[in-house]
C-alpha cells in the first residue's frame, strides 16, 4: 500500500510565470495527471527528502484520530454530492477542504490522488485501513460492484450514525458513577496526605491509644505517603499497557464473558452488543455484500469477543449449507426473541428487514436500560460517596471523645 508523500513542482502559468508548489501524491505520475486536470502543464516534479527533524512526532496511540462522527458526516455528504450529479473527483475534493478533522482532510486528499490516478474508491479507502473501518470498505465495495453506491453509502452514514448514538447512551449511563468515582478516590487521597497526619501528630503529642478506625486510617496515610509515586507509576504503566493490548485476542476472551456477567452493566453490555451486531448485519446484506464476507466482519465489529465466537459457529454453519439460526439459539447471548426473528426472515428472504427491526429494538432497550441505570446509580453513588468520607471523618474524631481525659 502506497502512502503519500510530498513533491514539489514548477510550471509555467497563463502569464508566462514560472510557479513552484508542493503537493502531496503516492507518486510523480498522480501529480502530473492531477496538475494536468486543473489544466496546468509541469516543466518538472520531484520528491522532496524529509530530514528527521522536519517529520513530524507522533506517540503510537496519542496521535490525531478520525471519529466515528467524522466518517458518518464524510459518508453522507459524499453521497449527497453524487446523488446530486457530481463527479466523485469533484466531491472528494469539497470533502477533503470542508472537513474539520484536520487527519481526515489529509487522508482524503490521498484518496482522491489515487482516484484519481484509476484506483477505485474501496481501493484507495482501503490503502488507509487505519482510518476506515472494514464495514464501510466492503460495503462501499459493494456499491461499486452493484451500481448504487451513493444508496450505500447513505445506508454507511445511517449505520455510523446509529453507533455514534449508541455511544452517546452508554456515555451518559457511565459518566456520572464515574465521575462520583473519581471524586471519591480523590477525597479520600486528599484526607490521608493531607488531613490524616495533622490528626495523627494532635494525638501522639496527646498520647494514650487510638480506636482502631482510627490506627487503620493512620496506618494507610503511612502507606500511602511512601507509595503515592510508585502508585501514579504502576497506575500510567497500567493504563498504557491497557490501551495498547485491551483488542488483543486473549485479552478479549477473558475479558468479554466478564461484562457480560457484571451484576449492574452486564444487561447493558448484552443489548449494546447485540444492537451492533444485528444492525451491522442487516446493513451489510442490505447493501449487497455477500453473507459468508459480511459473518466475518460483523463478529468483530459487535465489540464483544462471546458474539464473535458464537459467529465462527454460524460460517460453519452456512459454508455446510445447514440454517444460519441454528447456532445461535445454543448461545445464550442471544435472546429467543432475537433467533426467531433472524429465522423468519430467513425462511421468507427478508432477513435484512428482520435484522434492522431487532437493531431498533435493541435500540430502544439500550436507550431505557441507561435511563434505569442513571436513576438507580445516582442515589447509590452518593450513598458510597457518604459511607467513605464520612466513615473517615468519624473515625478521626473518636479520639477527640477521650482528649479530656488524656488532658487530665
Amino acid at each position: 500500500m502506497a502512502a503519500a508523500r510530498t513533491y514539489e513542482y514548477t510550471l509555467r502559468d497563463g502569464k508566462g510565470k514560472t510557479v513552484k508548489g508542493r503537493i502531496e501524491a503516492t507518486n510523480e505520475g498522480a501529480v502530473a495527471t492531477r496538475l494536468r486536470t486543473m489544466g496546468m502543464a509541469p516543466l518538472s516534479i520531484k520528491e522532496v527528502s524529509s530530514t528527521g527533524l522536519q517529520r513530524e512526532i507522533t506517540i503510537p496511540g496519542f496521535g490525531p484520530k478520525v471519529s466515528l462522527k467524522d466518517l458518518s458526516i464524510m459518508a453522507r455528504q459524499l453521497a449527497t454530492m453524487i446523488v446530486s450529479g457530481l463527479s466523485l473527483l469533484r466531491a472528494l475534493t469539497i470533502l477533503s477542504e470542508q472537513t474539520e478533522s484536520d487527519e481526515l482532510k489529509k487522508v482524503l486528499a490521498q484518496v482522491r490522488a489515487d482516484v484519481e490516478t484509476g484506483s477505485s474508491l474501496s481501493n484507495a479507502l482501503a490503502r488507509h485501513e487505519n482510518i476506515f473501518p472494514p464495514l464501510m470498505l466492503n460495503m462501499i465495495r459493494a456499491g461499486e460492484v452493484g451500481g448504487f453506491l451513493d444508496e450505500t453509502l447513505l445506508s454507511v452514514a445511517e449505520n455510523f450514525e446509529a453507533e455514534v448514538k449508541l455511544k452517546a447512551k452508554i456515555k451518559s449511563a457511565m459518566t456520572y458513577p464515574v465521575v462520583v468515582f473519581c471524586i471519591a478516590i480523590l477525597a479520600v487521597v486528599g484526607m490521608l496526605l493531607f488531613i490524616v497526619p495533622v490528626f495523627e501528630k494532635m494525638f501522639s503529642d496527646l498520647g494514650g491509644e487510638l480506636p482502631a478506625p482510627t490506627q487503620f486510617l493512620v496506618f494507610l496515610s503511612g502507606v500511602l505517603k511512601v507509595g503515592i509515586i510508585p502508585l501514579i507509576i504502576a497506575i500510567v504503566i497500567a493504563a498504557a499497557w491497557w490501551r495498547k493490548h485491551k483488542n488483543d485476542y486473549e485479552v478479549r476472551r477473558r475479558v468479554d464473558p466478564m461484562k457480560l456477567k457484571t451484576p449492574i452493566f452486564g444487561n447493558l453490555f448484552k443489548k449494546v452488543a447485540v444492537a451492533r451486531f444485528t444492525r451491522n448485519f442487516g446493513t451489510m446484506l442490505s447493501s449487497g455484500v455477500p453473507i459468508l464476507q459480511a459473518l466475518d466482519i460483523v463478529g468483530e465489529t459487535s465489540g464483544n469477543n462471546v458474539i464473535a465466537e458464537a459467529i465462527k459457529e454460524v460460517q460453519a454453519s452456512v459454508r455446510e449449507g445447514k440454517p444460519l439460526t441454528a447456532p445461535l439459539a445454543q448461545h445464550p447471548v442471544f435472546p429467543p426473541m432475537v433467533v426467531q426473528m433472524m429465522a423468519v426472515g430467513e425462511d421468507t428472504g427478508a432477513l435484512d428487514t428482520m435484522l434492522e427491526k431487532v437493531a431498533e429494538f435493541y435500540d430502544q432497550e439500550v436507550e431505557a436500560t441507561t435511563e434505569q441505570l442513571t436513576s438507580m446509580i445516582e442515589p447509590l453513588m452518593i450513598a458510597v460517596l457518604g459511607v467513605i468520607v464520612g466513615g473517615m471523618i468519624i473515625a478521626l474524631y473518636m479520639p477527640i471523645f477521650s482528649i479530656f481525659e488524656l488532658v487530665g
